[in-house]
């Protein structure tokens, strides 16, 4: 029966069948066992052994003992404690976006680095017709954003491989000019990104530090260019390293709540 199986399921049926299993164990109410996620499964019980055996090598579900019953991995647990982290953080960060959005009138966000961008989780918005907004659950590139510099500047994040991508004029894409510009951040403390996500719109960024010291997140002030000119940055940027100070002890501080 199994040899049929086998026969049948070409690499996509393959993937399907490790998918249903993975489902099958983080929907359960408890740890599930061998024999049962084959039966919920229609499958053989040696070709579901196979496949939660590479599930539990990739880290997605993990097996109590030889034996035992099957349960969700470290890497799923560790992505779970992460979006809880965050959920945390933006909640923490709400009374240093308001201080912020109340002393500059632009918009201020708080975003942390992302496999694909940099990932904003909270924002107060700028008290002017002519502002930015909306940028929660938005995705913006390392190379050309102001948090994205303050990512990289204290490696939190990485560039992608792939060449950077010219947004505008502005954009810098010349990996040395841009090694010197995150050093200066680093020098700083803060970075700013002057039309090089997009025309007219400026912003600048400093680091939020988690409790080992580690940069974790970014505070950051951005509004239309014609605004935020350079004596403006120069007053913004020193305001804004003390609201993320204070929002880093405030993460040193406070235990992460309860899933």
């Amino acid at each position: 029966m199994e040899q049929e199986f086998q026969a049948a399921a070409p690499g996509t049926q393959t993937i399907d069948r490790a998918a249903q299993l993975l489902v099958l164990v983080l929907l359960a109410d408890r740890p599930s066992g061998l024999g049962e996620l084959a039966t919920a499964a229609e499958l053989p019980k040696s070709t579901a052994s196979r496949l939660l055996g590479a599930l539990e090598r990739q880290g997605l579900v993990a097996q109590r003992g030889a034996r035992g019953r099957f349960s969700a991995g470290p890497v799923l647990l560790r992505f779970a404690q992460r979006g809880l982290a965050d959920r945390h953080l933006g909640q923490l960060a709400q009374p240093h976006l308001r201080v912020l959005a109340e002393g500059s009138g632009e918009t201020v966000n708080v975003a942390v680095p992302g496999s694909l961008g940099v990932e904003h989780l909270a924002e107060v918005s700028s008290r002017h017709f002519l502002g930015t907004g909306r940028w929660v659950g938005r995705r913006v590139p390392y190379h050309c954003t102001a948090v994205g510099k303050v990512l990289l500047a204290f490696g939190a994040a990485a560039l992608p491989d792939a060449p950077l991508e010219p947004l505008t004029e502005q954009t810098i894409v010349d990996s040395e000019r841009l090694a010197a510009e995150l050093a200066a951040v680093r020098r700083v403390g803060t970075a700013a990104a002057v039309d090089e996500l997009e025309v007219g719109l400026t912003a600048v960024a400093a680091p939020v530090r988690g409790e080992g010291g580690e940069v974790v997140a970014a505070l950051t002030i951005s509004g239309p260019t014609l605004r935020l000119g350079p004596e403006r940055l120069a007053v913004l940027g020193p305001e804004l390293m003390r609201e993320a100070d204070a929002l880093s002890e405030r993460l040193t501080n406070d235990a992460l709540p309860a899933a």
